[in-house]
């Protein structure tokens, strides 16, 4: 058996993988509907979307098998991400790369597969929609045409599920894009004892802006902070803006000391940015710092509230 190749952009689309907040969630129609219609279309047992994640392969829908994930080494869908094209393995039994794989020589006893990888907006990886058989098989031109046009079928729900949870104004994630990804992140803390701390934003003043300057200048303040909080946080870091001048960052595997220090950094690099634009306004922010305690804050929805409450709390200190 041959274990699939990692690809070479491999951290960048496991990043692009988790930003649209999609693994672990349950069964969605968008998604089941074409997994239906590529069972019924091919006269297949089993109809797949299958995402690759770092150490598995995890189906968003799954016609035909009762499991919801299997180890990426032994995937066939690992294999179908590092090309462009659809995937065939006609007869997985007489294929020395799959010839004793435990998908082949125990159930489901897969013999035919084939599979055309789905690619995120940004032309990532993701996984695949895939068709298996128990017999061998092979697909003629037209149906592999109507294999790939199914697989992009798939590919705009990602791109309409990325539009759910991105705020389009500043290309950071939206409130329901802060839940899913935070919730993500605290569990793994939680399991593998990482710190990690909240960080809750308000704008100063930024109203005035509005009623000054006009609502258009009000967009570019917003973009220009959301700018400034990804220069100074990390990659691994979770920025949102929440709503109206709200913002939120979830930064792991920091203390509370590291953190002040980044937000330190950003305060220094808005300065300067006020000083070099000169626009007749400054941008500057209150905040508010929570460390997460998995006994105190057991939904996202507590954690944002604590800092919430001391965001107003510097902010009353403030005036």
């Amino acid at each position: 058996m041959k274990k699939p190749d990692i690809p070479q952009d491999e951290p960048d689309r496991l990043e692009t993988l988790r930003s649209l907040s999609i693994l672990d969630t349950p069964p969605e129609e968008r998604f089941d509907r074409l997994t239906r219609m590529a069972k019924r279309l091919f006269g297949v047992p089993i109809a797949l979307v299958s995402l690759v994640d770092e150490n598995r392969q995890w189906f968003k829908s799954c016609i035909g098998l009762s499991v919801s994930e299997t180890p990426r080494d032994i995937s066939f869908c690992g294999h179908a991400i590092l090309g462009n094209g659809p995937f065939i393995i006609a007869n997985a039994i007489e294929d020395e790369r799959f010839a004793d794989n435990p998908l082949v020589v125990n159930d489901p006893y897969i013999r035919f597969y084939a599979g055309c990888p789905l690619r995120a907006p940004d032309g990532r990886k993701l996984g695949t929609l895939c068709i298996i058989d128990r017999k061998p098989r092979s697909l003629g031109e037209e149906d592999l045409e109507a294999l790939v046009d199914l697989a992009s079928m798939v590919e705009h729900e990602f791109s309409a599920l990325q539009l759910a949870t991105m705020d389009e104004l500043t290309n950071i994630s939206n409130r329901r894009g802060f839940m899913l990804l935070a919730q993500h992140s605290l569990r793994l803390c939680t399991r593998e004892k990482i710190p990690a701390s909240l960080v809750f934003i308000d704008l100063n003043n930024f109203k005035p802006v509005n009623d000054t300057f006009g609502h258009a200048e009000g967009d570019r303040v917003l973009a220009v902070f959301a700018d400034q909080l990804k220069g100074t946080f990390r990659d691994s870091d979770i920025l949102a803006r929440l709503g109206g001048d709200e913002f939120a960052v979830l930064v792991s595997n920091s203390s509370k000391e590291q953190v002040e220090h980044s937000i330190a950094r950003l305060s220094r690099s808005l300065d300067k940015f006020n000083q070099e634009a000169n626009r007749g306004y400054d941008i500057s922010f209150s905040y508010g710092v929570v460390q997460y305690d998995h006994d105190r804050h057991r939904t996202i929805e507590a954690l944002l509230s604590d800092g919430d409450t001391l965001m107003y709390q510097t902010k009353q200190a403030k005036r």
